[in-house]
């Protein structure tokens, strides 16, 4: 072997060494499913904002955010972490205090006291399913690098089979690994790794960033000169056409991806809807000690997303100008590969391998999160209620640890699913994907939850259901997808009207938040329900 792969490979090794045995150690002694799934409630302020920060930026958003950066060579962008902050604001004084006042595990047995176990279970299947879809869909994007490392070693670009392959034994290890200490460890081991991996994302970021600069000849000037003189335009866009009016103008900024109007509306939505009706989310805020320092890790985890953000959208930046400078014909022409072929390509020895270890720490950071969601869930949600009514403390434990296992399965299924579609349609962007999933599904359940905590005497089980089911049709219609799946079988049982815009991903969840809401309180809490007690 090459001494200096070697020796990035040594570094990589020591991470996930490190990584598992921290994980097993901070998760010993779990006696039961609170301990299992809430860490006892002793967990501090600032592990949870590092988990909160680990759990959202995953290697989605590693390669994704640069991509963005390096095809749309501007911020704009950036604008949707603007709302991010109003959101979990709101989320911090909204959603918090319930979920302490009830000390629920899974945050839908919320919805079973405000409403019934109808409103649970519906709520409660749709996350799981939205988690698995979107978090298994993002996870090939750590094969990534796998990819282009055989293509550097090799010589050659693997072809569509090999490359597969390729994501699908990575993808497969990274769920193993992750499923170590996730299913015997708990909440406890996914947050102080969480920490960790956190800590080495953000690290590797910056080392990039500042590597990438120095190597552009010029350095600051030079970037103007590429770039051209930067201006409002590259980090504030509004989508409204001056040579358009009225609805067409209206129209036209729905159908633009990254506006101050999609940043300071729909990005709240986005985020009120991820962070307060999102058991991934959730589970990590509800370890806090109490309600105050709950809030506290939760809008300080806001504020950190403008800086992340804009560090990777920098380095998409950068990554433009440099190979403006710096021609590069083997370079991938998905944007998506961009920042994994410097990394391989122009970075020096060992800091390649903790770049590396970056990329695999941000998809390992959001997985054991997610796996550990979706098992408390079903645990609480299911196994409890259904499968073993009356279930010990240990039965419980020993169930969660099962789910954990079998989720881990299910990621694999996604994952591969996912590379497959993504080698075949290269061109994809990742951040569209990753959200967009979010977005047909958590409108709905964010208009439930507030029909529960906004009103008091207003909506029951079968009004929810109804809810959410139109709320998803609407999301549908809006985001085009009938269109789409009309086009993709070559028939033409559907056409978008030319009124009705084709609302880009930041829009779904606000109009879905607002339908579902709007029917729900059309019917009646039933008199068990109204007003809920709290013990």
């Amino acid at each position: 072997m090459d001494s200096r792969l070697a020796i990035d490979t040594g570094v990589l090794l020591l991470y996930f060494f490190i990584i598992i045995f921290i994980g097993l150690r901070m998760g010993r002694k779990e006696d039961n499913l609170e301990d299992f799934a809430l860490g006892g409630r002793r967990i501090p302020w600032w592990a949870v904002l590092a988990s909160l920060v680990a759990a959202e930026t995953s290697a989605g958003t590693f390669f994704g955010t640069p991509g963005e950066g390096f095809s749309q060579r501007n911020y704009t962008y950036l604008q949707l972490a603007f709302g991010t902050i109003i959101g979990r604001v709101l989320v911090s004084y909204i959603f918090i205090k319930p979920y302490y006042d009830y000390k629920v595990f899974s945050i839908y047995e919320y919805l079973t006291a405000r409403f019934g176990v109808a409103s649970k279970n519906a709520a409660s299947a749709v996350f799981m399913i939205t988690r698995l879809l979107a978090s298994g869909a993002r996870l090939y994007v750590a094969a990534i690098a796998l990819a282009l490392a055989y293509e550097m070693i090799s010589g050659t670009r693997p072809n569509q089979t090999q490359t597969l392959w390729i994501y699908v034994g990575a993808t497969i290890v990274i769920v193993i690994l992750t499923a170590i200490y996730t299913t015997l460890g708990g909440i406890k081991a996914v947050i102080w790794t969480d920490l960790i991996q956190a800590s080495i994302m953000i690290g590797s970021a910056l080392i990039a960033l500042g590597l990438l600069y120095s190597a552009i000849p010029g350095g600051w000037h030079e970037i103007v000169q590429r770039h051209g003189a930067f201006q409002v335009s590259d980090l504030i866009a509004t989508g409204l056409d001056p040579a358009k009016h009225g609805w067409n103008q209206v129209k036209g900024m729905f159908e633009t991806e990254y506006t101050i109007f999609a940043g300071l509306i729909g990005s709240v939505f986005i985020t009120m809807g991820t962070h307060g009706t999102d058991q991934d989310m959730v589970q990590r805020m509800l370890t806090a000690r109490d309600i105050r320092r709950s809030r506290r890790s939760l809008i300080f985890s806001g504020l950190a997303d403008i800086p992340i953000a804009f560090t990777f959208l920098s380095i998409g930046l950068l990554l433009w100008v440099y190979y403006q400078a710096h021609p590069d014909p083997t370079l991938s022409k998905t944007p998506n590969e961009t920042f994994c072929h410097f990394i391989l390509y122009q970075m020096p020895v060992g800091l390649r391998g903790l770049l590396l270890a970056g990329i695999f720490a941000t998809a390992m950071g959001s997985l054991s999160t997610a796996l550990n969601a979706l098992a408390t869930s079903f645990t609480r949600d299911w196994y409890e209620p259904y499968i073993n009514p009356g279930a010990t403390g240990q039965q419980s434990l020993r169930a969660v640890r099962w789910a954990t296992v079998w989720f881990s399965v299910l990621m694999i299924v996604v994952a591969s699913t996912t590379s497959y579609l993504v080698i075949v349609h290269p061109n994809v962007r990742i951040i569209p994907i990753v959200l967009g999933i979010f977005g047909y599904t958590y409108g709905s359940l964010l208009g439930v939850f507030f029909a529960g905590m906004l009103t008091k005497r207003r909506g029951n089980d079968f009004g929810n259901i109804l809810a959410m089911i139109l709320g998803f049709i609407v999301v549908a219609i809006l985001s085009g997808l009938p269109n789409n799946i009309a086009k993709m079988f070559g028939t033409q049982f559907y056409a978008q009207p030319s009124w009705l815009p084709v609302m880009e991903f930041p829009w779904w969840i606000c109009f879905g938040t607002i339908v579902t809401f709007s029917v729900a309180i059309l019917f009646r809490t039933g008199r068990e329900h109204h007003p809920p007690a709290v013990t």
